[in-house]
């Protein structure tokens, strides 16, 4: 198992879900019940209100990420799902990717958790500086 991402060719979750129907059709979905909920749209590191045109959803867990006959399903759950602006979702990756032990020995979720307390951390002390 690894939380790595790879930037470059043949990731079929990258080259292939995210760019699918399904992905667009359940993204819609997600801002659609976050807003029946009631929820204000926030990025989960930073805290910054934000729209969904400005966030991206980041994926705790790919476990409803499906592809079968030829096409792919999503069917993650509501709470697999977390909004961040996408320079808070580039420096999350980054934390997990160069955390030995974020990158290969943790579940993603719990890869997920780790790495976003300590981005919030950074992030809190770099409001601070004067």
């Amino acid at each position: 198992m690894s939380n790595r991402r790879k930037l470059r060719g043949g990731v079929p979750y990258r080259s292939g879900f995210l760019k699918s129907p399904a992905w667009f059709a359940r993204r819609a979905r997600w801002f659609r019940r976050q807003q029946e909920l009631g929820r204000p749209l926030a990025c989960v590191a930073c805290g910054r209100p934000a729209t969904s045109t400005e966030v991206e959803l980041h994926h705790l867990d790919y476990a409803g990420v499906r592809f079968s006959a030829g096409t792919w399903r999503a069917f993650e759950r509501h709470d697999d799902l977390a909004p961040m602006h996408p320079h808070c979702h580039e420096l999350l990756h980054r934390i997990i990717e160069r955390d030995r032990v974020l990158s290969h020995h943790r579940s993603r979720r719990v890869a997920s958790a780790i790495a976003l307390g300590i981005l919030r951390t950074k992030l809190h002390a770099a409001k601070e500086l004067p």
